[in-house]
Order: structure tokens, then C-alpha cells, then sequence
């Protein structure tokens, strides 16, 4: 059998990708999807497409190992033959499948930033919901302990990075003591609700990822994001006195020494 036509996702695969490298090779997509509804995906209907969306879908309802080439031509209508010549293996169809996924979620997290308007607040809500088997595709990613997760993980952290560069160009932010903790704890922030979905939807009684629980969290999100939490700052000034002096075991040299335990305990 002949290959395949060259893939698209490989570019995502690279064995030692740099995260500048990763964030490039999908840039190009990214910028033409910004500020369009996801809904575009309906006319994308291809072959190569349908089958990759079928893809989607069926890893991530069976796993990436133990889905097969003939479960996913079943679900896209074409047979197994069909998906082996457009993408030559289960393995480049994956490739392929890595790419779109982080490819059209990362161009989705921009759009309220690129509309901070009432109608671009509508057309985020308006998007919830048709991402689902993206979704547990993206799940499926960030729990695969190799290189996949890793790179997954790393072209989210290097997006929400330049989020945070183009929000503090555009809008007032505050100062960050350290801007690369901070977006880390960002993106564990975004990441979180994926990887903690069925204990959250307990609590909350809606689906966090559907439009109902999205419409619930967006206003206690955004308050903590532009407002905090404490209007006391006692709690960070001590933080910042105590993350200050130099870290070491305790010491018994005397008042002056900076190791000195400030509160000893009694001697008996």
C-alpha cells in the first residue's frame, strides 16, 4: 500500500520539540480560527475530516491503545482501507487528531480577550458544549505520562504566557512577583476543571464543561481574576517577610543570626 499524503500534525510530534517550536507550528491555524465559531466545523466535511473528527471522538471514548483503525472508520462512515490512505496509520491519524485538538481549544480561549465585549462574552457561552469530544480527547492527553502529555501540557503553559504578555499590554494588570509561576498556576487553573470534571459536576449538580455550569462559573471566575480574594493584604505581606529571610535548618547562634528560630520553643 502506498503511504499516505504528508501529515499535518506531525509537526506537533517532533522528538525534542522547543515550546516556541510548538506554539509556531500551530500559530498558523490558531490565527485563522480566532473569533470564529466553533459551529465552522460544520462545514468541514471532507472525508480526511469526518474521519479525523470520528477519531476524536473514538479515542477518547476507548483510549488511544485500545481504539482500532475499524472502529473509526465505522463511526466516520468510510472503511479502513479509506483511513489508512489519508493518513497512513492509526498513529498519524493520532498525530493529526494531537495538532486539531490543541490547535482549535487554544484559539477558543482567545476569543474573550480579543472581544472583552457582552457579545463576545456570548459567543464563548454560545461555545460550550460542542467541544465535548475534544475535551476528552484533551483529558486523555494530559494523562499520558509521555511525551504527548508533556507537549500538550507545555503548548498550553507557552500559550497562557503570551496571554498574559498581550492582556498586560492591553488592559492594566498587576504586578507579578514572579510572571513564569504565575502562569503556570494559570494554566493548572484552566486545566483543572478537565481533569476534575465528575467531582466538580457532584458539587456543582451541572457538568462544569457544558453550557449550564460554564454560565455558573464565569462571574466567580472573573470577580477572583479582576477583584481577588482578600481586601486584607496581611496575609501577603507576612508571606513576603517570611519567603524573604534565607531558607536554612534552625539555628542556635543568637538573636542576630538570620537562621535564628523566632519563636524557640521553652526550655525545660
Amino acid at each position: 500500500m502506498r503511504p499516505g499524503p504528508p501529515r499535518p500534525g506531525a509537526a506537533f510530534r517532533n522528538e525534542t520539540p522547543q515550546l516556541d517550536d510548538i506554539t509556531g507550528q500551530i500559530g498558523e491555524r490558531m490565527i485563522s480560527m480566532l473569533n470564529v465559531s466553533s459551529v465552522r466545523d460544520a462545514g468541514d466535511l471532507t472525508m480526511r475530516a469526518r474521519i479525523r473528527d470520528a477519531a476524536i471522538e473514538v479515542f477518547a471514548e476507548a483510549g488511544f491503545d485500545r481504539a482500532t483503525v475499524r472502529q473509526i472508520a465505522a463511526h466516520a462512515g468510510a472503511s479502513p482501507a479509506l483511513v489508512l490512505h489519508h493518513y497512513g496509520s492509526k498513529a498519524g491519524l493520532r498525530e493529526e487528531c494531537d495538532e486539531h485538538v490543541v490547535s482549535t481549544l487554544l484559539a477558543d480561549r482567545t476569543i474573550a480577550i480579543d472581544d472583552p465585549t457582552a457579545q463576545g462574552i456570548d459567543a464563548v457561552l454560545a461555545g460550550v458544549g460542542v467541544h465535548a469530544g475534544r475535551l476528552g480527547y484533551l483529558v486523555r492527553l494530559l494523562a499520558d505520562p509521555g511525551d504527548a502529555g508533556r507537549r500538550v501540557f507545555d503548548a498550553f503553559l507557552e500559550h497562557t504566557r503570551k496571554m498574559l504578555r498581550d492582556v498586560g499590554d492591553k488592559w492594566q494588570t498587576q504586578t507579578m512577583s514572579d510572571p513564569e509561576a504565575t502562569a503556570l498556576l494559570l494554566t493548572a487553573y484552566g486545566l483543572a476543571p478537565l481533569l476534575l470534571q465528575g467531582q466538580i459536576a457532584r458539587v456543582l449538580g451541572v457538568d462544569p464543561l457544558g453550557p449550564e455550569g460554564a454560565r455558573r462559573l464565569a462571574l466567580p471566575g472573573l470577580e477572583l481574576f479582576t477583584h481577588g480574594l482578600f481586601q486584607d493584604d496581611s496575609l501577603l505581606t507576612a508571606a513576603k517577610e517570611a519567603l524573604a529571610r534565607p531558607a536554612g535548618p534552625r539555628s542556635d547562634k543568637g538573636d542576630g543570626d538570620p537562621n535564628q528560630d523566632p519563636d524557640p520553643p521553652a526550655a525545660r
